[in-house]
């Protein structure tokens, strides 16, 4: 699950002395081991989401899976979207979320809720731009078979203390079944979301059909290529 800086130089298209300065002046978590630096995938993961700077999902698959599963589209279809969400805090917007996603019955929707709010008081999972992505940091393993993304558009914007100062809008929330599916969809959507289109067509509320049409355009000539 570790990444060497020169891999992650390579794969992100920087140099080295870029990610050592994301390190030393960014607070991109490293750990120290034989003078060079490993950095945890979850861990990169989490902060270019956060610091909204884009990483090629690729740097988060490893060597013997195939980088183009599981797909934004096939998990939103499973998850839905879902418009004019009620609530005016996330803990209540969160509450209206999860109690739309179709969870297995060994998956506790309120045990959800608060793995999800804990994660949220661990550092806002806001994406910028009126755009969040509330997910747990690490998969609850063995509750769910298949990955689900929800898409849902709040009736009120709300304060997810973004790093921007933007109210949120916008949830993405994501639910998978195993780590690597986890860091390759959670990587997967942060990269789609660098799309200003796409963004554009989110902010204006665009009807289901548009999105999964963009999503599945995004995944071909962007991600597959």
């Amino acid at each position: 699950m570790f990444i060497k800086i020169t891999d992650l130089a390579i794969a992100a298209g920087v140099e080295e002395k870029t990610i050592l300065d994301w390190i030393k002046n960014k607070g991109l978590p490293a750990h120290k081991q034989d003078e060079r630096y490993r950095i945890n995938r979850v861990d990169l993961l989490e902060w270019s989401t956060n610091h909204d700077i884009s990483m090629p999902p690729g740097i988060f698959a490893v060597s013997n899976e195939k980088p183009d599963l599981p797909l934004v589209s096939e998990a939103l279809l499973n998850g839905g979207i879902f418009y004019d969400l009620p609530g005016d805090t996330p803990e209540t917007a969160l509450h209206e979320v999860v109690y739309r996603l179709k969870l297995p019955p060994s998956l506790d929707p309120e045990f959800l809720l608060q793995t999800l709010l804990a994660r949220e008081a661990l550092g806002s999972t806001a994406f910028g731009n009126g755009i969040a992505i509330p997910h747990v940091r690490n998969p609850i393993v063995g509750q769910t078979s298949e990955s689900s993304i929800s898409l849902c558009f709040l009736k009120n914007p709300i304060d997810f203390d973004a790093v921007d100062g933007k109210p949120v809008s916008i949830l993405f929330t994501l639910v998978t079944p195993n780590v690597k599916a986890h860091l390759l969809l959670l990587a997967k959507l942060a990269y789609l979301l660098h799309d200003h289109g796409f963004q554009d067509l989110l902010h204006r509320y665009g009807p289901e059909a548009e999105i999964m049409a963009t999503i599945r355009a995004l995944e071909e000539t962007s991600i597959r290529r």
